[in-house]
């Protein structure tokens, strides 16, 4: 049976010239027959959202963990708001929208529970190891810790989603081999000897709007939880210039308007004017550059999805303001504390006795492995914990356990 791509709603017509093109994927590691129904790029989204690692992120932290409340960003919610915005960006600039969505649903899989403060700590616990980073992290799940499919583990994604999970910040190498951001974690470095992502090129503008989404994102949603929170007020918002002409904006349109409607004005429209701009700045670096296939825009030598130099200096502003309010208030820092804690408890009392990791895949081989190659089974076992198991674990394995609330 043959079927029309077009037909079927694909419109890989309306396509950019320098947009990814899933009919011409550079392909998977394991070659696999193509779908008649659904591009390979949507066929990668559809093996992301199914993951385990995607449905663990309703449980993990984004800022507040979920004891604090409800309507608080979790890492999915978080995860699900990049997506929309990376998809939005991806349709007005005629790139594909599968391979957008792909590369925003799977950026944060390899994030810790506790969010940061949980990468940090296992980041110190692993340093003797060389580390971690939920960057390399993310590639290892779908590239190995995932235990789906028959014939292979991981998700055995295109080159083009995985090329857009490493590289979505920028290139990773310098063309002489080094590091542009300091040393490569060695998990990238080992999948790239045996599928190479290109780390000295940029990635393609699919992976750079989904990367520009992630910092439109969380530059809005963390604002609009700090003001849920009470750390932040609309008088603090006041410092940052772009925020105090939207509140003004609103008010003069809305004037008496109730906290929470007034919060959700504020944010629709900080939404839409970094979305905007990027889109402005995009279509003139694009105007300028005339890319005439994804492989031009990755050897472009620059981004082309990002904000413009008073947008940029806006961006720095809004993560002063969420960096000195928010992810630095006593009472969060309290918590931070408490988390790393259980982290770094938990990793030792594992690294002791691996037998205590029930539920890993390898538990029967752990203990008479050499410690380098225990610590990463660790790594990865804690890696993949919600906030509420680690928490449930630490409860049973030790006396006290911090109060995180």
């Amino acid at each position: 049976m043959t079927f029309d791509k077009n037909a079927l709603g694909f419109g890989y017509g309306e396509h950019a010239p320098f947009a990814s093109n899933p009919w011409a994927t550079r392909g998977r590691l394991y070659p696999e027959a193509t779908s008649p129904t659904r591009s390979d790029f949507q066929r990668d989204r559809d093996r992301i959202v199914h993951t385990t690692a995607f449905r663990r992120l309703k449980h993990k932290t984004q800022v507040f963990i979920a004891a604090d409340g409800d309507h608080y960003r979790t890492r999915l919610t978080h995860t699900i708001e990049v997506a929309q915005i990376a998809r939005a960006l991806a349709r007005a600039l005629k790139l594909d929208e599968d391979l957008a969505e792909g590369v925003a649903l799977v950026h944060d899989f390899g994030h810790t529970p506790f969010g940061h403060t949980g990468e940090d700590a296992l980041h110190d616990m692993l340093k003797p190891y060389g580390g971690f980073d939920h960057n390399a992290q993310s590639l290892r799940i779908v590239t190995k810790l995932e235990r789906r499919y028959a014939e292979f583990d991981g998700l055995n994604l295109t080159w083009e989603s995985l090329e857009g999970l490493v590289k979505h910040n920028g290139p990773l190498l310098t063309v002489d081999g080094q590091g542009t951001h300091g040393p490569v974690p060695q998990p990238i470095l080992d999948y790239c000897a045996i599928h190479d992502l290109e780390l000295a090129s940029f990635a393609s503008l699919e992976a750079q709007v989904a990367a520009i989404a992630d910092d439109i994102a969380y530059n809005t949603h963390d604002i609009d939880d700090g003001l849920r929170s009470g750390y932040l007020t609309f008088e603090m918002l006041e410092d940052v210039p772009f925020l105090a002409r939207l509140m003004r904006e609103v008010s003069d349109r809305y004037p008496g308007l109730e906290a929470s409607r007034f919060t959700h004005e504020i944010m629709r429209r900080q939404i839409t004017a970094m979305v905007e701009d990027v889109i402005s700045v995009a279509q003139t670096r694009l105007k300028k550059a005339r890319p005439k296939s994804a492989m031009d825009v990755r050897q472009a030598g620059k981004v082309m999805a990002t904000f413009s130099q008073e947008m940029g200096e806006t961006d720095k502003q809004i993560k002063r303001l969420l960096m000195t309010r928010i992810y630095r208030h006593p009472e969060v820092m309290r918590v931070r504390e408490g988390a790393a804690s259980i982290v770094c408890d938990l990793y030792r009392a594992f690294m002791a006795d691996p037998l205590l990791m029930r539920e890993h895949y390898w538990i029967d081989q752990i203990p008479g492995m050499a410690e380098p190659a225990r610590a990463r089974h660790v790594g990865d076992y804690l890696a993949g914990m919600t906030d509420t198991f680690a928490i449930s674990v630490h409860r049973r394995l030790f006396d006290h356990t911090p109060d995180l609330r």
